[in-house]
C-alpha cells in the first residue's frame, strides 16, 4: 500500500486519477469537474489526457469543503460505525497504534450518511443493526451517490451465516468481517479493500 502514497509536496501537477484518489470520488468525476469549469486544469497537447496544477486543487477543494485530511500522505480514511461504545474505542485505539489509517467512527445509520458526506471514507466498518434493512438502506445510499462511489463497505457482526453472507455481497457490501475478529483480520481487510479503489 505504502507505493501507492504519495506526497503532494512532491507534485505541481496531478492527472485526474491523482485527484479522484485526493478528493475520494471516481475518475469521471474529475473529468466532469474539469470539463464544466469548475476545476481548472489544462488538456496535454495531441491528447485527451488532462492536467491539474495542485494550487487549483486546493483552490478547488477549499471552495467545495473537501476534506483535506489525508492529503499529503495519501492515508487510507476509515469510518467505523458500530452502537457498541466498547467496540469502537477498541478498533480506534488499536488501529491508531499499528496502522496509519485517519479513522473517525460513528453510531447509526443517520451519522453514517452524515460522516460518509463530510469525511468521504476509503473504507467503511459497519456493524450490521438489529434489521437487515440498515444494511442495505447504507447501501443504496452510498451507491447511489456519485461523490461516494470509492468508498468500500465492509459488514460487521458476530450473527452472519454463509448465506447471509452472499446476501450482503448482492446487496452492496465489498466484505464481511465476523465478530470476534482478530485486528490483523480487520486491517487486512481494510487494506484489500482500500486496494481495490486504486
Amino acid at each position: 500500500m505504502s507505493n501507492e502514497q504519495f506526497n503532494l509536496l512532491d507534485k505541481d501537477v496531478l492527472t485526474t486519477g491523482e485527484v479522484a484518489k485526493i478528493c475520494n470520488v471516481a475518475s469521471r468525476t474529475v473529468s466532469k469537474w474539469f470539463d464544466s469549469g469548475q476545476l481548472k486544469g489544462y488538456r496535454i497537447p495531441g491528447s485527451k489526457d488532462r492536467r491539474i496544477p495542485v494550487g487549483n486543487l486546493l483552490t478547488f477543494m477549499r471552495e467545495h469543503q473537501i476534506p483535506m485530511d489525508g492529503l499529503m500522505s495519501g492515508r487510507p480514511r476509515v469510518l467505523i460505525c458500530d452502537q457498541d461504545e466498547g467496540v469502537i474505542d477498541t478498533l480506534t485505539s488499536v488501529l491508531a497504534e499499528q496502522t496509519n489509517f485517519d479513522i473517525h467512527t460513528c453510531d447509526s445509520l443517520f451519522a453514517a450518511g452524515m460522516e460518509c458526506e463530510r469525511f468521504r471514507p476509503h473504507v467503511m466498518l459497519y456493524e450490521l443493526g438489529v434489521s437487515d434493512d440498515d444494511g442495505r438502506q447504507l447501501c443504496s445510499m452510498i451507491r447511489g451517490n456519485e461523490e461516494l462511489q470509492v468508498t468500500r463497505i465492509i459488514a460487521m457482526s458476530s450473527r452472519i451465516t454463509d448465506g447471509q453472507t452472499t446476501q450482503l455481497m448482492q446487496c452492496g457490501f465489498d466484505g464481511v468481517l465476523r465478530k470476534p475478529f482478530t485486528v490483523r483480520q480487520v486491517i487486512e481487510a481494510v487494506e484489500s479493500a482500500h486496494a481495490v479503489v486504486y
